[in-house]
């Protein structure tokens, strides 16, 4: 029989929930997932989580914030993205508030550079088909409505 489903002791799952979370920074939701796909039992499942919390392998706050800071630096996402990506991943709202302290340094001029380098892409004619552009791709990386709209009016101004 060949679709036998490999078991695991408490011991072993530790182990490799233990470098499943040294080998990047997790979730708790993450990690929950991780051991239900190994079949573990609900019980050994929290005993096993409380051993990641006490012992430092799981902490969301660092993973929120290393998220925010990984996403924000290389993907250029925007607070709204960020913040929907932390949800989707039960992060509270305390540890998402850390996280956004994260980016708070650089946000403007992140912003700026990304419009402009975008805004030189587009080789639309029609101003408002160029905004649009614009808007539809800073929206998309997550950046506040309010901020976006105002860039796309200041870098495709009316003749």
């Amino acid at each position: 029989m060949s679709d036998t489903v490999k078991t695991y002791t408490v011991q072993e799952a530790t182990a490799r929930m233990e470098r499943f979370c040294a080998y990047q920074e997790r979730c708790h939701k993450e990690v929950v997932a991780k051991l239900r796909q190994m079949r573990m039992i609900p019980e050994v499942i929290d005993l096993i989580l409380t051993h990641l919390i006490e012992d430092n392998y799981l902490n969301e706050e660092r993973f929120a914030r290393s998220f925010a800071r990984g996403k924000f630096r290389f993907k250029k996402w925007g607070r709204v993205r960020i913040t929907r990506e932390l949800k989707l991943r039960a992060i509270s709202r305390y540890n998402i508030a850390c996280a956004m302290e994260e980016i708070e340094e650089d946000y403007d001029e992140v912003f700026d550079t990304l419009a402009q380098k975008k805004a030189d892409t587009i080789s639309e004619k029609n101003i408002q088909k160029a905004r649009r552009k614009l808007a539809d791709y800073l929206l998309y990386k997550g950046w506040e409505s309010t901020r976006v709209y105002a860039k796309a009016v200041e870098l495709f101004p009316y003749e």
